[in-house]
């Protein structure tokens, strides 16, 4: 029997959905791996059902608030990794090329960012890891930004890190750090090779012990299966990061998965809702790929089925859509955004 399973006398299933209200709902404990594929399997008529508990376990374990977040890239291209769905991997003939930005424009795009109503503003480098150039920049970004007179918190996410990194960060003051697992644990080999799933874990446990948040999620759509779906929910899960950024492929010119398909728009509705069943307190956020995949409409369900935070403008490599639009959307479904002063 599935851990859903219950007696009656002769052995029955119970249904994932009821199980899962009962259990995500009303104990606040996530489901596991067994359970959520039960949930990804679930038939498309009962897409709103599930979408409707999913917004329910959102709005118990996290309120109605939704965090927006902006990024910039302080380093973009040249990355030595293959990654095999950036465009910024060197290793691959995409379009794009290598380059730094600079001091006064990282304090723009942090005033930027400010102007939107946004809470949380993140560094990016694509590197394998930081050297002393890179965080060098990084902390003169940071004080930069602050003698701007901006308050924003602010989060990075610079590859993977030595202890003496991660020390270093929270000494610049850095209060969250991305790093994501990408996909399942048994499907990174497929789509990374030079570094292992294992290497990106043991910086998140780094994080994690020192104090910062931990922000980590992945990309859907890379060729998993789909228990391999439920497999990555399970093990975010067990990592418990304080956030989860749901990103979902878009096929990137001159990279291994140029020719992948999109996500169809009632599977990622499903993923969403199984994310947030595996993780009902964590905050997660729309990223990459959402425009794609579900379109205006579909952004809608998806903050009426667990999202709880979005990134708003553009998405590193990849254009979204205006930051307006993404906060009047808010304002239609009267979620309301989280103010900076409650991070202080």
């Amino acid at each position: 029997m599935t851990a859903a399973a219950e007696r009656t006398g002769t052995e029955s299933v119970t249904d994932p959905i009821a199980a899962a209200r009962e259990q995500v709902l009303e104990r606040g404990t996530g489901l596991d791996e067994e359970q959520l594929l039960e949930i990804l399997r679930i038939d498309d008529d009962r897409i709103p059902e599930l979408l409707a508990l999913a917004h329910e376990v959102r709005m118990r374990w996290c309120g109605p608030e939704v965090e927006v977040e902006g990024i910039v890239s302080l380093k973009t291209g040249g990355c030595p990794e293959d990654c095999h769905f950036c465009s910024q991997s060197g290793q691959f003939p995409s379009p794009v090329r290598s380059a730094w930005l600079d001091i006064p424009g990282l304090v723009k795009a942090a005033r930027e960012t400010v102007e939107t109503g946004a809470s949380e503003f993140c560094i990016v480098a694509a590197v394998r890891g930081p050297d002393k150039r890179l965080l060098s920049q990084v902390r003169d970004g940071i004080k930069a930004i602050r003698e701007d007179g901006n308050d924003i918190q602010i989060a990075c996410s610079l590859g993977m890190l030595t202890q003496a990194q991660v020390d270093e960060l929270v000494e610049m003051g850095v209060h969250r750090y991305n790093h994501n697992l990408e996909t399942a644990r048994s499907h990174f080999p497929n789509v990374v090779t030079t570094h292992s799933w294992e290497e990106r874990w043991e910086t998140l446990k780094m994080v994690h012990a020192a104090g910062m948040e931990v922000c980590c999620g992945g990309i859907i759509g890379m060729g998993e299966t789909i228990e391999q779906r439920a497999e990555f929910a399970a093990q975010l899960g067990e990592l418990d990061p304080h956030e989860v950024p749901m990103n979902f492929l878009i096929p990137q010119p001159g990279t291994p998965y140029e020719n992948y398909e999109i996500v169809e728009g009632k599977d990622a509705l499903r993923t969403i809702a199984a994310f947030r069943l595996a993780l009902p307190r964590t905050i997660l956020r729309f990223a990459g790929g959402r425009e794609l995949t579900l379109g205006d409409l579909g952004a809608e369900q998806g903050m009426l089925g667990g999202i709880n935070a979005i990134i708003v403008g553009n998405y590193l490599t990849n254009l979204g859509r205006p930051a307006q639009q993404d906060l009047d959307m808010l304002a239609d479904l009267k979620m309301p955004v989280k103010a900076l002063s409650e991070h202080l």
